[in-house]
């Protein structure tokens, strides 16, 4: 979605009331954690239904995100998170848990990241975020660990419905399960300096600057169009577990490219657009359309 990875973008970090169930969102501290506790476990330990194994299939993740430690690439994305809500604060920017988005967004995302755990072990782990940023640009993104944020310019011009924020929010959340941006980062590292060398650093705990000023990383990352098909796909299958219709995912970079066609919107950047995108949504439908039919469907709409 754009310069990737993890753009400047924060969504509500405000406490949320008691009884607020449309994002059953928890608040601990400064609060901005999204589930409880009870709801992740559930999530992580649950047997999957028999029909968890339909759906998309693409393969094994990348074996350079082994080169660079899980845990630092999240610790990184956490603290540059937390930055950019701070900013996005001191800006009068940062909205607030009642904001009508915020409730959207939250609860859309309750939805979809207990279908997202199995993806990855440790993710289950994750202290899970939404936030919404004011700002005109058309982005979003999902961060290790979990940190996801929209912009109100992506919501707002391209009107989008609640089935097509849930294409977006499978799409970055997919970009964090899948671990991408560690691919990326440990290839990049292993290109520069050599993955022997590279291995034998970080078993001597020497990662610092051979993860190759990891904080900036995130903020210029750009994925590759296997790591932006492979996000469109689980993006799309998450979307449709959770009861959001995956045709939606068509309808949205179709307005995507509308935007601009000549400028391509900043969520556009890195991604892959036109006639080869659609195709390959089009393509897979018929593996997810029977999960959206025997999905429960949201029990409440914010587009109508």
């Amino acid at each position: 979605m754009r310069r990737h990875a993890f753009h400047h973008c924060a969504l509500c970090a405000g406490r949320a009331a008691p009884d607020d169930r449309p994002g059953n969102v928890t608040t601990p501290h400064a609060g901005r954690r999204l589930f409880t506790g009870a709801l992740l476990a559930a999530g992580a330990t649950a047997a999957l239904p028999a029909w968890a194994r339909e759906g998309i299939d693409v393969g094994k993740q990348s074996t350079f995100a082994k080169l660079v430690p899980a845990d630092q690439v999240e610790a990184a994305a956490t603290q540059q998170y937390a930055q950019l809500l701070q900013q996005a604060k001191a800006q009068n920017a940062l909205a607030g848990a009642n904001h009508p988005q915020v409730i959207r967004l939250r609860y859309i995302a309750n939805r979809l990241i207990p279908l997202a755990l199995p993806w990855n072990p440790r993710a289950k782990d994750w202290k899970w975020e939404v936030n919404l940023i004011g700002s005109k640009q058309l982005n979003a993104f999902c961060m290790p660990g979990g940190k996801i944020a929209f912009y109100t310019g992506i919501l707002e011009q391209l009107k989008l419905d609640d089935d097509e924020v849930a294409q977006i929010m499978g799409h970055e959340i997919a970009h964090a399960l899948r671990e991408h941006a560690r691919a990326r980062m440990g290839k990049t590292a292993a290109t520069r300096i050599g993955a022997g060398l590279l291995s034998s650093l970080l078993g001597l705990g020497s990662t610092g600057d051979t993860l190759l000023n990891m904080g900036s990383q995130l903020l210029t990352l750009r994925f590759s169009r296997e790591d932006e098909t492979e996000s469109d796909l689980i993006g799309m299958e998450l979307a449709a577990r959770a009861g959001y219709d995956p045709q939606a995912g068509v309808t949205l970079w179709q307005k995507m490219m509308a935007v601009n066609k000549n400028a391509p919107p900043q969520f556009l950047s890195t991604h892959p657009a036109g006639d080869t995108r659609i195709r390959d949504l089009q393509k897979n439908m018929p593996k997810v359309m029977p999960l959206y039919q025997r999905a429960p469907k949201p029990d409440r709409r914010f587009d109508r």
